[in-house]
């Protein structure tokens, strides 16, 4: 028997877990999305370009397919056959075109970090802020000889900022315009009406008009109107076909206003977007519909569109263009910036990684020079030295600090003295003085390639050793956490402590020595130490505790390993769930019929059969909604359905108490509590009408429904009412957060909230009916019933911690397609806040995940008092098995691959990490909340 508290800390534990688990989170990001700036390069450029002035023209969320698709849209004779016939018509007659991909996470600021710096921000970065550079980079605006920027203050200052004086000038309207109940397509049409005003102004100010006349400027046109249109109606709306239109009057707009200005032909333009947008009106994701945007590139120093190539350039995804006939040319988003900073002829930027898409002689790319090849060749060249000066910084910065370094071969295998960068680089400037512009051209890509793999190589050079020390940190974590399931050892001889100790210090002071010796960021001395100390406490008191174990019981060793394989299988069939969510509810199928229809004894099934028949039902019902489809429209109905399910199970515990002479004080709460969720059903059905109307939110419904919120949920951690059962006080925290789904539900996530509830309140009963003693005898003993300070493992304790982890699960998965971080419906978070607020509407989002794991914490509490053990036992064997999910997770994540593999295999490891974090949480939390239901068990307090 294991005495809880006496050899571990419960809340030590607790919070170590949380720590541990928060900080790892961050090694997925240090060793595969480490940052990917460094300074100290020398500038390259061409030093001259083809255009004078370049216009970037953004279509913030716009996707590809939704613009070049002919029938796009099917709204009858209200859809046009072509939604943008301006930008079609450059694509057939005058430009070229393709796709830009983009990398996760396909967010507003890695996307225009992307284009206008030529680099792929760290995927972190996203949460450091969105309006300002968590890190310094360099961008074709801070090269050129001005930039004028027009349109949100969420992108143009972090472009503003550290460049040149004067360099970046910008143009925002109020954040307070980012209304996402409003027409966005104001917010477009503000850009233009403020890029005419500026040429207006020109004529009248002789130093504007000098400026806007001078070589290489850059125009920016930030159009944000499409992913605000797309995050409130959807890509597939009239709203959005609308905004599309919308769109290309305005670039349409834009070349007369140019053409009537400068009166030349010296423009060059380039139009796409910074990321696409789901089905449902998200991004951020790796999913295909947000990394493909559309690229069209037209006038000074562009050249005009070609047949197609021999293989065809075009695959399924274009085919219903019926642009087939006409060359697609595809570009990574970081092409983008060389490509511009050739057009004008301007310095590219230092922290680029882009390839110039006519470095390729074997294809086609966006450039018709004035001189030809020759210039083409000369380009190339630009853009190995970019790539060689980036390479070269990163491998001495390497190579200065790095143990036992191994340098990259492909460009350090030495001939005669000299690196094979050097003389590749010679071997380019010797052929373009020879003429043999196409042969330069060639070694020019291979060379880039070359620095491209280099980079990556040492991007990726510590990778080896982080995954080795995120391993070994979570089985320590599965170790450490084991010794307080087993049986405590009186003590521990001197000699093997101290063995234990020197050794730990020895490996502990050997990585931190190393990692100041490479200059390794903070994180690595964090993530050695966790292992070292769990590491240190398993060897020192866990390894004799599992041999005595094992001698004063029937456990072998044996039994102990078909037992984690078992336990492994079924956390791998949970990781398995998180692409295919129909496991969740064979999962419901396993946990409801198989288990008692199998393994409970016949004498049990036949003496419960109402509650066994409850209990199959509750499971059959719950286990329904993840094999719902996951793109679900808004549904008022469906909404309202839920309420009135979570109204109907309010007033059945009403009737419940009012049965049972329950204090008069419980009745008029529960009655309260109901009160407020028909209230909240009334302003949410108002506020979806209106918002469905494009009337707008209106300010009462806004204020009613934050005051209806905020006030149930905080109600019966205020309430003073005293309870006459733990199920009394659960189904009062089940009303609580009802309101929360009513006004921030879509479909059914009401009625999986309430088949979730229920199915928790039986789980339960069911546990605490097939709860048996260690005896043979069927109904116990006195003393079997007592609760205890001691914890005696039995292995059903396993399957019960299995349940719990299967719950947390389907607490978050149960409705959504929760495959990826991004996946969450953001219509009903309108009703609360229709101005554009990230971190606000995040917030509601999170709000409403948590609210179900409040009702899971008081039922696992009031568990484990049923089954008289001490607070936390079970937790404590949960907490045991949580990491064989987050390992497999953290070793699936890629960097390479499709866009869709990269993002979710970065958001499958966040989330379940984030989900085991909780668990802890969710313990701790229950034997607060569940407290005073529980006040008879408290005699097993722990430390």
């Amino acid at each position: 028997m294991a005495n809880i508290g006496a050899g571990q800390n419960v809340l030590k534990l607790l919070v170590l877990g949380i720590v541990f688990h928060v900080i790892f989170i961050a090694s997925v990001f240090d060793c595969y999305f480490t940052s990917p700036v460094v300074h100290g390069m020398n500038h390259h450029g061409s030093g001259y370009g083809e255009a004078k002035r370049l216009v970037l023209i953004v279509g913030d969320g716009l996707r590809a397919d939704l613009l070049f698709t002919p029938n796009g849209f099917t709204f009858g004779e209200s859809s046009p056959t072509v939604i943008a016939p301006h930008l079609r018509s450059i694509a057939e007659k005058r430009g070229a075109f393709g796709v830009s991909h983009t990398r996760v996470p396909t967010e507003s600021r890695p996307g225009h970090v992307a284009i206008i710096g030529g680099m792929y921000e760290d995927v972190s970065a996203v949460t450091k802020g969105w309006k300002t550079n968590p890190v310094d980079f360099d961008s074709v605006f801070n090269q050129s000889g001005r930039t004028f920027s027009f349109g949100s203050p969420d992108i143009l200052p972090m472009f503003a900022k550290g460049a040149s004086p004067d360099k970046v000038v910008t143009w925002c309207y109020d954040e307070e315009a980012e209304d996402f109940t409003k027409d966005a397509t104001t917010l477009d049409i503000w850009v233009l009406d403020h890029l005419r005003l500026l040429f207006q102004n020109a004529s009248t100010d002789a130093t504007l008009n000098s400026q806007l006349r001078g070589d290489k400027v850059i125009f920016f046109l930030h159009l944000l109107g499409l992913d605000t249109t797309g995050h409130a109606y959807r890509p597939f709306s009239k709203e959005y076909m609308r905004n599309i239109q919308v769109v290309d009057n305005i670039v349409d707009e834009v070349e007369n206003l140019f053409s009537q200005f400068y009166g030349d032909q010296e423009t060059s333009y380039v139009f796409t977007a910074d990321h696409g947008m789901s089905k449902i009106g998200n991004h951020g994701d790796g999913d295909p519909d947000n990394t493909r945007t559309p690229l069209i590139a037209w006038g000074k120093g562009v050249r005009g569109p070609l047949p197609d190539s021999t293989p065809s350039s075009h695959d399924d995804y274009s085919e219903p263009w019926h642009l087939g006939h006409l060359l697609r040319r595809d570009v990574s988003q970081a092409d983008l910036a060389p490509l511009m900073a050739t057009l004008i002829g301007i310095n590219w930027p230092s922290n680029s990684v882009g390839v110039l898409p006519d470095i390729d002689p074997t294809r086609a790319g966006y450039l018709a020079p004035l001189e030809g090849d020759e210039a083409l060749a000369r380009y190339s060249l630009v853009n190995v030295k970019v790539l060689l000066e980036h390479y070269l910084v990163k491998h001495e910065l390497k190579a200065a600090h790095a143990i036992f370094y191994k340098p990259f071969d492909l460009l350090e295998d030495k001939e005669l003295g000299v690196p094979a960068r050097m003389q590749k680089l010679v071997t380019i400037e010797r052929l373009i003085e020879e003429g043999k512009w196409y042969d330069a051209r060639r070694y020019s890509m291979e060379l880039s390639e070359a620095c491209l793999q280099g980079l990556r190589y040492l991007e990726t050079y510590d990778r080896l050793l982080i995954r080795a020390i995120v391993i070994v940190a979570y089985l320590g974590w599965a170790a450490y956490t084991s010794i307080s399931l087993l049986p405590p050892v009186n003590s521990v001889s001197a000699s093997r402590s101290g063995v234990i100790d020197v050794g730990t210090a020895a490996v502990l002071l050997g990585f931190w020595a190393a990692f100041w010796i490479q200059h390794s960021p903070w994180t690595f001395y964090v993530y050695v130490a966790f292992p070292c100390y769990f590491w240190r406490e398993f060897c020192s008191r866990g390894i004799p505790a599992l041999r005595r174990c094992v001698s004063e019981s029937s456990l072998t060793y044996r039994s102990l390993f078909v037992q984690s394989i078992l336990v492994f299988s079924a956390l791998q069939t949970m990781v398995v769930a998180y692409t295919h969510r129909s496991i969740w509810s064979v999962g419901f199928v396993v946990v409801g019929v198989l288990w008692p229809l199998f393994t409970w004894p016949s004498w049990l099934l036949s003496q419960n059969r109402g509650l066994v028949g409850l209990w199959c039902g509750s499971c059959i019902m719950t286990g329904v909604f993840p094999l719902l489809a996951v793109d679900k429209e808004e549904s008022l109905p469906s909404i309202l359905a839920g309420g009135g399910v979570m109204l109907i199970i309010g007033a059945l515990h009403l009737y419940h108490c009012s049965q049972s002479n329950v204090d008069k004080s419980v009745r008029i709460s529960s009655a309260v509590q109901m009160g407020l969720v028909a209230a909240m059903m009334l302003v949410t059905s108002s506020s979806v009408s209106s918002l469905q109307a494009k009337a707008g939110l209106p300010r009462l419904n806004q204020i009613a429904a934050w005051l209806i919120l905020v006030s149930s949920s905080v109600y019966p951690f205020t309430s003073k009412v005293r309870h006459p059962s733990s199920t009394s006080k659960i189904l009062s925290f089940f009303l609580a957060f009802a309101v929360c789904f009513v006004v921030l539900s879509i479909s059914v996530e009401g009625l999986f909230y309430s088949a979730y509830v229920c199915n928790l309140l039986l789980w339960i009963e069911i546990e605490a009916l097939v709860r048996t003693p260690d005896t043979s005898n069927r109904n116990g003993s006195v003393a079997d019933q007592q609760p205890s300070i001691f914890y005696r493992f039995r292995v059903d304790d396993i399957r019960i911690a299995l349940f719990f982890l299967f719950y947390v699960q389907v607490a978050f998965f149960g409705t959504g397609n929760v495959a990826s971080i991004s996946s969450f419906y953001l219509e009903p978070v309108y009703r609360l806040v229709p101005i554009f607020s990230p971190f606000l509407m995040a917030a509601l989002l999170i709000f409403k995940i948590v609210c179900p794991y409040v009702i899971l914490s008081v039922v696992f509490a009031t568990l484990n008092a049923r089954l008289h053990l001490p607070p936390f036992s079970l937790f404590l064997v949960a907490l045991t098995l949580t990491d064989g999910m987050t390992m497999m997770f953290f070793l699936n994540v890629t960097d390479t691959g499709s866009w869709l593999e990269i993002g979710q295999s970065i958001s499958f490891f966040c989330i379940t990490s984030l989900l085991l974090v909780w668990s802890a949480g969710i313990c701790a939390a229950g034997e607060y909340l569940i407290g005073d239901m529980l006040v008879d068990h408290k005699s097993t307090k722990v430390d």
